[in-house]
């Protein structure tokens, strides 16, 4: 009996731990849903980019604080595939800084 109240209590932990990690899955997935469709809301002629003009009358504050920054190419429009290089950029911030240059001793 001493063995078995630690396993249940291991065993509720890593219930709760996935319940958790399910509930934080679905709250990005609902995000990821509104902002998709406040991309769409904001792209007023349907070209499937926003403009700078689009994005700072849109319900894309995220785009419009950080529109010159995904508009790496400067084309003055974003694509959702922008945002979401732009975003996976942030998020792994290393993947982008360049390798540093080899030491050379040169005598």
């Amino acid at each position: 009996m001493r063995h078995v109240r630690p396993l249940v209590a291991v065993c509720a932990l890593a219930l709760a731990t996935a319940a958790q990690a399910q509930i934080g899955a679905g709250y990005l997935a609902t995000q990821m849903d509104v902002a998709v469709k406040n991309f769409d809301i904001a792209d007023k002629n349907h070209d499937g980019v926003l403009s700078k003009e689009e994005a700072a009358k849109g319900p894309v504050p995220f785009i419009r604080a950080h529109f010159d920054e995904i508009d790496k190419a400067k084309r003055g429009a974003v694509s959702k595939q922008d945002v979401f290089d732009y975003i996976r950029s942030m998020q792994n911030p290393s993947a982008q800084k360049p390798a540093p240059a080899a030491a050379s001793s040169s005598r």
